[in-house]
């Protein structure tokens, strides 16, 4: 799958994906929309009725989803964390979190062509595709362990770590490649 490369060509940034590609890509932002889907939320009412989010947003549910959305504030102690601020963060921030990276994995599902082909992308959407690719590396990378000494070669062909690290692989090459394409934003300008 190291086929795929990220190329800049009259103001936009082109790909092109084989079947392969386009599917496993499909696939990984599909799992990342039904992770950070809408959580089910106590009301408030009277927060509702003035436009403020509404009561307790659940703490993410599993290491995965804890590190797509991880807490605020940290504090001494044994987990390391203020629950009361970091539920207070959470209230304001989880709705907006979670849309935006469902906004980014619906931008790849979008402009993958299914089954293969040429793909090309503006600015706000290789922006997207840059946060999507992040989640996608970020939750992989927690559900297989992955630290600075995972080293593919030490799993054997046939085992599906071995295959999700070389989908991890890739997934940085392209995140890599889409960064070397891009120019920095000018502050003030879209």
């Amino acid at each position: 799958m190291r086929g795929m490369r990220f190329t800049r060509h009259r103001g936009v940034l082109r790909a092109d994906l084989d079947e392969v590609e386009a599917g496993v890509l499909a696939q990984l932002a599909e799992e990342v929309l039904g992770l950070v889907d809408e959580p089910e939320v106590s009301g408030d009412p009277l927060a509702a009725l003035v436009g403020l989010p509404p009561g307790d947003v659940p703490e993410p549910d599993g290491p995965v989803l804890s590190r797509l959305l991880p807490d605020a504030y940290d504090r001494p102690g044994a987990d390391g964390t203020d629950p009361e601020a970091s539920g207070d963060f959470r209230r304001y921030t989880d709705a907006d979190l979670r849309a935006g990276k469902r906004a980014n994995a619906q931008v790849v599902l979008d402009t993958v062509p299914e089954g293969g082909g040429r793909m090309t992308l503006d600015r706000d959407q290789a922006d997207a595709w840059l946060g999507c690719l992040n989640d996608v590396r970020l939750a992989l990378g927690t559900s297989l362990g992955v630290t600075e000494h995972t080293d593919p070669d030490d799993y054997a062909d046939n085992d599906p770590a071995y295959q999700a690290l070389q989908v991890y692989g890739w997934l940085g090459y392209l995140q890599e490649s889409l960064l070397s394409c891009l120019e920095p934003r000018v502050s003030g300008t879209p």
